[in-house]
């Protein structure tokens, strides 16, 4: 099966991401090994997208939103509550 965003055939998961996005995934998650001149780097042209696309994390979220809901079955739910923890009865205090 074939996938496209925006006209062009994305071939994988990266190049769906960054199709989507409009750039490239590490461009937001860094890459293995990266000295700190390119982190910094990466980082300030990351900071003048976000400048330039002030709607962009909204927009992520809403499309993320949009692709969890139409896929459920690509993700599992983790639940965000802890256990109840066992109450035991301390020395000289009733449980």
């Amino acid at each position: 099966m074939r996938t496209y965003v925006a006209g062009q055939e994305a071939y994988g998961d990266s190049e769906f991401a960054e199709l989507a996005l409009g750039t490239p995934v590490e461009l937001w998650l860094g890459v293995e090994g990266e000295s700190d001149e390119e982190r910094a780097a990466r980082e300030d042209a990351a900071r003048d997208i976000l400048a330039d696309n002030p709607s962009f994390p909204d927009d992520l979220v809403r499309m993320a939103a949009q692709v969890i809901e139409e896929n459920p079955d690509l993700f599992h739910v983790v639940a965000l509550v802890r256990p109840a923890r066992r109450r035991t009865a301390r020395k000289g205090v009733a449980a």
